[in-house]
């Protein structure tokens, strides 16, 4: 299925899906005013086979052709802080246990 790729210029790693180039129709009028003006990235022609770092092509795939469109969204920030804080509680742990 060739799939129109866009990216937001208002939300950092945030990606677009449609089957048609320029054709938003099918995307909720909310979301294409969060996304805001959507810049053209790509057309690819996504298979089965098509390898994301972030999504699964079997879920794009069905998303575009159910829902006419797939956003992918960045992945949440890590809380480095918060790791470092339970690794050093767990090592503490496991002195204690020793």
């Amino acid at each position: 299925m060739l799939c129109a790729v866009y990216k937001s210029i208002r939300k950092s790693q945030t990606y677009l899906f449609i089957a048609k180039r320029d054709d938003f129709s099918s995307v909720p009028e909310p979301l294409l005013a969060q996304f805001g003006p959507p810049q053209l990235v790509s057309l690819l022609n996504i298979t089965l086979q098509t390898k994301f770092a972030m999504a699964e092509a079997e879920k794009v795939l069905s998303a575009v052709k159910n829902n006419g469109y797939y956003l992918q969204l960045p992945p949440p920030p890590v809380n480095h802080l918060q790791e470092h804080k339970d690794w050093k509680k767990k090592r503490q742990e496991n002195k204690n246990e020793i």
